[in-house]
């Protein structure tokens, strides 16, 4: 295993922070698998998890099994495991600029197209090869001039130009469930059913450009460009594995998590040996147009009714909110038919605050779907 410490530029006098990378296997050489934990930094389970995947790793190197490349960063965000307030660590957004960390990855698609256009052919494995520099030198060439954005180029150089992407996150309260393109569903599949998760919600550029959409968006963009002209397969399969709650940091939970992420690999071909065979599937995939929100009207304390991992109906009492003070009670019911897979941690609640999402099974929103990440 190699490590590699990448320097950020300073954001003021007398400070510096570094990202650190490790890598085993031999680069270039078969598949390529990228894997980062806790871009926001408050979000602990896949940092513990990493912890378990790199004393598995470091095992499997000494053997030999590595058949791939694997580069993980156990501590993706050093600028937002820094900022604290009166003991609340607040890792989501960066205090500066006001950013969600997992948001505005910046998209180089249509400038690596016209980079690389002319020496793409027949051969679908060129092609990728092509592309994959193509985009590598349009990420590299671009300023960065703000500790923030240079941590944004930093992480898509490292997973730019590898074939499996995952990104571990967690919620406040949930199930396991996982965030992937549309396009990449048909590989991603197995992955929900090593880690059994509860449910896979599926978009199409579903906005602001989060991480892991930046790294499989330009595939099938690429796709839709060039046409019948180039054969461009789905080369990235991108995930954002959410562990569970922020609370859920625990050994048994994290060396799970990663023997279920290794046998994935081991299915791929990343990890030589036999592959446990995917046990069945837990969940299924629903479209992230249909994971609804569940908004407080009115400010109060919050209680549920409702268990998350319950299969809910459409006006069916989640949570109640209630108001100390005229002793009323506001109810808070499901907006559709679904799966109640995730929930808040704050028990005193503002208007207008979204407290719990449900994943239905249609389409319903439309825009920017973020929201409800």
């Amino acid at each position: 295993m190699q490590v590699q410490q990448h320097a950020l530029p300073s954001p003021s006098p007398g400070t510096r922070r570094e990202l650190v990378s490790l890598h085993y296997g031999q680069p270039g050489q078969g598949t390529k698998v990228y894997i980062q934990a806790s871009l926001h930094a408050d979000e602990l389970p896949g940092m513990l998890t990493a912890w378990h995947l790199r004393r598995q790793l470091d095992l499997l190197e000494a053997q030999g099994r590595i058949q791939g490349e694997i580069v993980l960063v156990p501590m993706a965000n050093p600028i937002g495991l820094s900022q604290w307030w009166l003991q609340s660590h607040l890792g989501r957004f960066e205090s500066l600029s006001g950013e969600n960390f997992n948001r505005h990855y910046p998209a180089f698609i249509e400038a690596a197209a016209r980079a690389a256009e002319a020496r793409l052919g027949d051969d679908p494995v060129r092609n990728v090869q092509v592309l994959r520099a193509s985009l590598k030198t349009e990420i590299q060439a671009a300023p960065a001039d703000t500790e923030l954005k240079a941590l944004r180029k930093t992480l898509m150089l490292l997973a730019c130009d590898a074939d499996v992407v995952l990104d571990l996150h967690c919620d406040a309260q949930a199930l396991v469930h996982l965030y992937t393109e549309t396009p990449c569903w048909p590989e991603c599949e197995p992955l929900a059913a090593y880690l059994g998760s509860a449910v896979t919600l599926l978009a199409m550029d579903s906005g602001d450009n989060p991480f892991d959409e930046a790294c499989s968006q330009p595939w099938w963009k690429w796709k839709q460009l060039f046409g019948d002209r180039f054969p461009i397969p789905q080369a990235c399969l991108s995930v954002t594995v959410e562990l569970r709650g922020q609370q859920d940091v625990h050994h048994d939970l994290a060396s799970k998590d990663a023997q279920a992420i290794l046998d994935f690999l081991s299915f791929r071909g990343v990890i030589s040996g036999e592959a446990p065979p995917a046990p069945a599937p837990v969940g299924d995939a629903r479209p992230l147009a249909g994971c609804m929100p569940v908004q407080s009207p009115v400010a109060g304390v919050l209680t549920f009714v409702r268990e998350v991992g319950e299969t809910v109906h459409e006006g069916e009492v989640l949570a109640h909110v209630i108001d100390p003070i005229t002793a009323a009670v506001t109810e808070l019911k499901s907006p559709v038919d679904g799966l109640f897979f995730a929930r808040d941690t704050l028990r005193l609640v503002t208007a207008g605050a979204k407290v719990a999402k449900v994943a239905g099974r249609e389409a319903l929103r439309t825009g920017k779907l973020l929201g409800a990440r």
